[in-house]
């Protein structure tokens, strides 16, 4: 469960991103984020990795003040949340498997172990064949396939996106989002993103935001909350 209490966010020069948000995102559900730029998506985002710090307000996650989380704790939140980038950060040095197995390394997983999660997360990408090659090999949609499984190869809790289409093309677009259904109701998904017709197709919960502020929070079934 993510909840966020009367959350501020305010930059250096008196910008404001956050203007006392509140909202509670359930275990499992499947949540986008809309608004213009600058209406404060990202900075959800980074506030529940904990990249940044509210100015005033809480944030609770399964139970847990993350606001006031000790620096050696930080890590172990982040062990439950995959984060893909619009501009996919995968490491140009390292084949596919290498980049997907990074995170279990990371947590010293058992190499066997470790075999056995990333070729299960490339099946679900339908990459099974593409572990040997190299970032510069692949398409965009390839590589932000790559993303989607680095953050779900360790089985984390919470899967979060930033504008996962925003590079592709119509067509890859969808086939990415596909990939998220098949996610749907496994882990919180909680996707940032412009593209109204992906949001309108889907049919999940919608958070709309404006300035910083809450504008919208509307159910699948077509209630506002």
């Amino acid at each position: 469960m993510i909840f966020f209490d009367k959350v501020t966010k305010k930059y250096p020069l008196g910008n404001i991103a956050l203007d006392e948000l509140s909202f509670e995102i359930a275990n499992n559900e499947f949540v986008f984020l809309v608004g213009p730029s600058g209406a404060g998506k990202t900075t959800i985002l980074k506030l529940i990795l904990k990249e940044t710090n509210p100015t005033s307000g809480t944030i609770i996650i399964d139970d847990v003040d993350i606001t006031s989380l000790s620096f050696n704790k930080i890590d172990k939140l982040r062990q439950k949340i995959g984060i893909i980038f619009q501009d996919f950060k995968i490491i140009p040095d390292k084949n596919i498997f290498e980049n997907i197995a990074l995170s279990c390394q990371i947590k010293n997983i058992p190499s066997f172990k470790i075999k056995e999660k990333v070729r299960r997360a490339l099946s679900l990408v339908s990459l099974s064949k593409k572990e040997k090659l190299f970032p510069i090999q692949l398409s965009a949609g390839e590589l932000q396939r790559v993303a989607i499984a680095r953050a779900i190869v360790d089985e984390r809790n919470y899967l979060l996106a930033d504008e996962p289409t925003g590079n592709l093309d119509p067509k890859t677009a969808w086939e990415i989002m596909k990939i998220f259904k098949k996610l749907e109701g496994k882990k919180t998904i909680i996707i940032a993103t412009h593209n109204n017709d992906i949001v309108n197709s889907f049919k999940k919960r919608v958070i709309t935001l404006k300035e910083g502020k809450l504008i919208k929070d509307q159910r699948k079934g077509g209630y506002e909350i």
